[in-house]
């Protein structure tokens, strides 16, 4: 699977409508962005059930500023539109398959149900 990007326009609908959702969000002007978008790439390749998504800073951002990001690359992660995951740097291949992988385990369900009843208390 290829990598999708990221606007306003699209980005909640990805985000609630598919279960894992990576996101890079990047510049063309970035050095470490440079270096970790053929990282990201490959992974979009060999994990069909996960959508990547990239968000070009400079094109989105109202977007970028929304989401407080301060320094790129900056990658998040949702599941079930939920965020779980969220770092400013670049990860290796093998943290992003590690990061991928925990994800995919994670029990999101488990989380919200938990959260939720804090929220009562």
């Amino acid at each position: 699977m290829a990598t999708t990007e990221l606007t306003s326009d699209n980005f909640a609908s990805t985000v609630e409508d598919n279960d894992v959702v990576l996101v890079d969000f990047w510049a063309d002007w970035c050095g470490p962005c440079k270096r970790f978008g053929p990282i990201f790439e490959d992974a979009s390749g060999r994990y069909d059930d996960v959508v990547f998504g990239k968000v070009d800073t400079e094109d989105a951002r109202d977007l970028a500023a929304a989401l407080e990001i301060q320094s790129i690359p900056t990658i998040m992660g949702f599941r079930k539109g939920n965020l779980v995951f969220r770092q400013a740097g670049l990860l290796s291949g093998k943290q992003l398959d590690s990061l991928i992988e925990q994800m995919k385990e994670l029990d999101i369900d488990a989380l919200v149900a938990e959260a939720e009843a804090k929220k009562s208390n």
